[in-house]
């Protein structure tokens, strides 16, 4: 049957993504920590409700911009707060970068701003909690996150290229993210529609 007539049968939605997540690392042929891949699955099934994804206050509406989170982490003196702040940075940098990074094209920032500034803020929460009696158990979970930013983005743009109905890949945008971050997966692509990357035109990255 062609993609768009199969159903695919799940209990809950974190099955759904729990499923889908193994399907994508195994297509990858990549290795991801249980507790990182746990942690990776329960973003998307929070972020699944929009409410989780966006804010909704008196001051802001919408996605905030990492800039600005990362400038409130950077001032506040309150440990809970700047700790709160960088995990939301690297939660939504990562969502937003694996299911939307399309979307990104052509803005004045692309993924490979997404991907510097969560991996950034999940290595910062790390330092930050270890130590601590929450550090003991995801320290090492936002270490891996950090490290392997990049390859989790992969992850989540293979689930997200399953969903579709359309199995057609967007060649020039699968170059520019390779351009842009050095993405395993954009090569990949490119490698089996026969165009061959140049090591030399890879942007230099922060």
């Amino acid at each position: 049957m062609a993609k768009r007539d199969k159903v695919v049968r799940v209990h809950t939605l974190q099955e759904y993504f729990h499923k889908s997540f193994d399907n994508a690392v195994t297509a990858q042929r990549v290795n991801i920590e249980p507790h990182a891949a746990h942690y990776v699955v329960n973003l998307l099934t929070l972020f699944s409700r929009s409410n989780e994804l966006y804010e909704n206050d008196s001051e802001y509406h919408g996605v905030r911009p990492l800039a600005l989170m990362l400038a409130e982490a950077s001032n506040t003196d309150n440990c809970e707060q700047r700790n709160h702040l960088l995990q939301r940075i690297g939660d939504v940098a990562l969502f937003i970068s694996g299911f939307f990074s399309d979307g990104l094209a052509g803005k004045a920032v692309d993924v490979d701003y997404y991907t510097y500034m969560g991996g950034s803020a999940y290595g910062s929460l790390s330092v930050e909690i270890k130590g601590t009696y929450r550090g003991r158990a995801f320290a090492p979970v936002y270490e891996e996150l950090a490290r392997k930013f990049q390859i989790l983005v992969d992850v989540l743009n293979e689930i997200a290229d399953s969903a579709r109905d359309s199995s057609d890949v967007d060649l020039l945008r699968a170059y520019e993210v390779w351009i842009r971050t050095g993405s395993r997966r954009a090569e990949g692509l490119l490698r089996q529609a026969g165009v061959e990357p140049v090591q030399g035109h890879l942007k230099q990255r922060h």
